[in-house]
């Protein structure tokens, strides 16, 4: 064999080469090492002082009602967040898909919200609920309601964070869609238009189904953002116990506590792979899903 011919075949493994590098030094091995950290006693005073556990990290995860706790709060204000947040963004991304005015104006604006800094939107968010001074209780006054402790109710506080993330990534999601909806051909629009469809039957009965690829995805980013939300929920009050009785304390936020709080980073770890575990199982979830949807919209074939 020539060089030539053996650079031919080894040129495109040399230029995979970088990602293959960095993947290994920044994504294989910290998930194998930190699987192998969560079957130990480790404590982070003393990193290099490991005992070995087996699953006991995991069982007594399994055994912590603080832990049920943070999964439960993670599933309610995941579903609080991502419903709505697409639900929005669906519609927005309708709207903006016909022709209006200032179009480039709505669609550029649609990313700032995403572009603010989370700590900042959170602060903001913060105040926007506080108790004695915060608008969305004084609206409330005005509508003739009580105040809502926004900070100390379960339901409550899950709400308020959720709203932040709602307002964080409305926006992104429906820039998404928008370019999901400028790739259906607007040979269909015509056809359901000379059939005499509504534009509401247009969007159900030829939007929807060309955009089901597209909410697939953002449904499995939006489920794996909400299985590692951390950020809004830590600087909503500002502690990582996420309240006085842990009611808006998500995996992210418990995973946090367990390792630099009270410096158990084996048991942090068995947290983080058990996290991984469930976005892999949401994420497996929502691909069946929507092959099985997928299938029952195929059409039947032609028998003899």
């Amino acid at each position: 064999m020539t060089l030539t011919r053996l650079w031919r075949r080894v040129s495109p493994y040399t230029f995979l080469a970088p990602f293959f590098t960095l993947f290994a030094a920044f994504g294989l091995f910290p998930l194998l090492y930190t699987a192998f950290v969560s079957l130990h006693r480790v404590e982070l005073q003393t990193p290099g002082a490991m005992e070995w556990r087996g699953l006991g990290n995991y069982t007594a995860l399994l055994t912590d009602e603080f832990f049920w706790r943070a999964l439960r709060n993670t599933v309610v204000i995941g579903a609080l967040s991502t419903v709505p947040q697409l639900l929005m963004a669906l519609g927005l991304a309708h709207l903006l898909h016909y022709r209006l005015r200032g179009r480039t104006f709505f669609r550029t604006a649609m990313l700032l919200p995403y572009a603010t800094s989370v700590a900042a939107a959170t602060l903001v968010f913060a105040q926007l609920f506080g108790r004695d001074f915060g608008l969305v209780n004084y609206l409330l006054s005005v509508a003739g309601l009580g105040p809502v402790d926004w900070q100390d109710g379960t339901f409550a506080s899950q709400v308020a964070v959720s709203s932040i993330v709602v307002w964080r990534w409305t926006g992104y999601n429906a820039l998404i869609y928008l370019a999901g909806m400028q790739s259906i051909a607007a040979e269909l629009y015509e056809a359901a238009e000379m059939d005499g469809a509504s534009r509401w039957r247009q969007f159900v009965h030829v939007t929807l189904p060309g955009l089901r690829p597209t909410i697939v995805f953002t449904v499995v980013v939006s489920t794996i953002g909400a299985t590692q939300l951390f950020g809004e929920p830590l600087l909503f009050e500002g502690s990582v116990s996420g309240g006085i009785s842990h009611q808006y304390q998500t995996l992210g936020l418990y995973l946090y506590e367990q390792g630099w709080g009270f410096f158990h980073l084996g048991r942090a770890a068995a947290v983080a792979w058990l996290m991984f575990l469930l976005i892999l199982l949401l994420v497996g979830a929502n691909t069946l899903i929507a092959r099985r949807r997928s299938r029952a919209d195929e059409p039947a074939g032609v028998t003899a």
